[in-house]
């Protein structure tokens, strides 16, 4: 009787892997530290259709905050963090136009006004709601909106780079400088890897067909969600 339940059981199909629910991968705990080629953390993105935009603004990720309270918020924090040349700093944290220098690797272009810089979220806050940020809380969205914990979350870039990136993702955009197409993909799938994203097929689908022609490199990433 044992035997015939069995070869029932076993003659039963597989059932299909579209039944399968993506699950985060079994490091994704907090502070956990991650070494990987790349190619194995792109397979272990998860993947689903994005969510509803539904409800969605710029507020419910509160940013350019001034976390350590040492009088640079953010969007500083990282202008300081990435000049090619250090700027002058006055006051509580007023950068100097004409003093510093940076570079935007978005598009090969060197800046000395920090006016002429946006602060880009890699992975951009509407495509962070789309792909599971919807469901965070507020301290976890503004924890994301302010990542300093990882250079590859923010870059400083050519304002109007960043203002045509908008809230693409990588199926939708990447960078007008050929040399930047394999780290800003990169960065991404660190992103999505980091804070615990999904991504959809056609999103998937792209950085696949980028990475194709990028080294698989071993990557290092902590798990911040």
């Amino acid at each position: 009787m044992l035997m015939r339940a069995a070869l029932a059981l076993a003659a039963l199909p597989a059932l299909p892997a579209l039944l399968a629910v993506p699950a985060l991968p079994a490091y994704a705990a907090p502070g956990d530290e991650v070494t990987a080629p790349l190619t194995e953390l792109i397979s272990d993105l998860p993947v689903q259709p994005e969510g509803s935009r539904d409800g969605y603004s710029r507020d419910r990720f509160r940013h350019w905050v001034d976390e350590d309270r040492d009088g640079c918020n953010t969007r500083a924090e990282v202008l300081l963090q990435e000049a090619v040349r250090p700027p002058e700093v006055t006051g509580r944290c007023t950068i100097t136009a004409g003093t510093g220098q940076w570079y935007s690797w978005y598009d090969e272009e060197t800046w000395d006004d920090p006016a002429d810089l946006d602060i880009d979220h890699v992975v951009p806050l509407a495509e962070a709601w789309d792909s599971g940020a919807a469901a965070w809380t507020a301290a976890e969205r503004r924890g994301y909106a302010n990542d300093l914990g990882d250079e590859r979350s923010l870059a400083a870039v050519t304002d109007n780079v960043n203002q045509a990136k908008g809230d693409k993702d990588v199926a939708e955009w990447t960078p007008p400088a050929a040399s930047a197409v394999c780290r800003h993909t990169t960065d991404s799938v660190v992103v999505k890897t980091r804070w615990g994203l999904s991504t959809d097929e056609a999103e998937l689908a792209a950085i696949n067909r980028i990475m194709a022609g990028c080294p698989d490199e071993t990557i290092t990433v902590t798990i911040a969600r």
